[in-house]
């Protein structure tokens, strides 16, 4: 990825567009997840600090790659878009 790309995927990580879909999808992914990984120390009271963190990350995980999809394929489109405006 290149810098300018890097800098607008940080940027669309709060685009208010792109948050909607990605929570959902972070808080329904990262469920399952959190539910095989940790779902037997959660219920038998043995989650440590360390759980913890990982607990998060598996909600956080899924919110960035689904935000990085749907960032490749707005520009996509927009790429597509100003191709098809040059060409005529």
């Amino acid at each position: 990825m290149k810098r300018n790309a890097l800098g607008e995927y940080l940027r669309s990580l709060g685009d208010r567009q792109l948050m909607p879909t990605a929570i959902k999808v972070a808080l329904i992914v990262g469920s399952v997840l959190f539910s095989i990984n940790h779902g037997w120390a959660l219920l038998h009271g043995e989650m440590t600090p360390q759980r913890w963190i990982s607990g998060g990350l598996t909600y956080i995980v899924p919110y960035l790659v689904n935000i990085h999809g749907q960032y490749i394929s707005r520009r996509q489109m927009r790429q597509r878009s100003q191709a098809m405006t040059y060409s005529h």
